[in-house]
């Protein structure tokens, strides 16, 4: 197996709010919410949205989606500068994000700050000053 991940899927509450709330921070998709499913794309892999109850059957007929809060998986949102943390979790917020933790110096040495998505799905926006990226935009792991 090459160590890669292709897509991450959100199973989500409402297809078209949650499109709206991706297309609004700037992810760019030639996909429609009427088609079923919606793809993004991003540096190295794509984000999909899937209907949630769909996604559950999909792993197996019956399977229920659970309420609990977290689940135990952030998604992260790496950034050039310091500032552009603060302007990414602006950004997410006034489109229809909730602010978790606002942004903040870290233990491990950096800035970091989260925010919650319609369907309650945690970003980590957060910037290393030792941290270098590729022509992609990709973080750099050397």
């Amino acid at each position: 197996m090459e160590a890669r991940i292709s897509i991450i899927t959100l199973g989500v509450a409402d297809l078209s709010h949650s499109y709206d709330f991706y297309r609004q921070l700037g992810f760019p998709t030639h996909s429609h919410p009427e088609e079923g499913i919606v793809f993004f794309s991003t540096a190295g892999t794509r984000l999909a949205l899937y209907p949630a109850d769909s996604l559950a059957d999909d792993i197996k007929p019956g399977l229920t989606v659970n309420e609990t809060g977290f689940g135990g998986i952030t998604l992260a949102h790496n950034t050039r500068s310091k500032e552009e943390v603060d302007e990414v979790l602006a950004l997410a917020e006034r489109c229809g994000g909730r602010i978790v933790k606002p942004a903040q110096d870290v233990f491990w040495g950096g800035y970091s700050g989260y925010f919650a998505d319609p369907d309650d799905y945690l970003w980590e926006v957060a910037y290393g000053d030792c941290w270098q990226f590729d022509d992609n935009g990709s973080l750099v792991l050397d």
